[in-house]
């Protein structure tokens, strides 16, 4: 999903515009992490940017994606950019700390 939204509607007010951007956002997460794995990938990943305009996008965390768009009602913008591409992700093992080898 790449996409500008808009903070300004002329029939929507903007706190429901708000609700429905992210909304809009956690069912595209969950249709993309309900599509089927291939065998070898355990989970689906995401890759998500947000910024200003397109051009100014940084790298977030999928976790912040409901801030950074708090952000951008709180720094009064017509709209913003949010970027999130999906990525197979595999489950690394932890390592086993031995405090028998101390």
């Amino acid at each position: 999903m790449r996409k500008t939204f808009s903070l300004t509607h002329e029939k929507i007010k903007g706190p429901r515009l708000v609700d429905a951007i992210k909304h809009e956002v956690k069912k595209y997460l969950k249709r993309e992490r309900n599509k089927k794995l291939t065998e070898d990938v355990d989970f689906w990943d995401f890759d998500c940017k947000y910024g200003h305009t397109k051009e100014s996008a940084e790298v977030v965390h999928t976790s912040a994606l409901n801030k950074s768009i708090d952000d951008a009602v709180q720094n009064d913008l017509e709209s913003f950019y949010l970027e999130i591409l999906v990525k197979p992700g595999k489950r690394t093992k932890k390592p086993i700390i031995d405090d028998e080898e101390e």
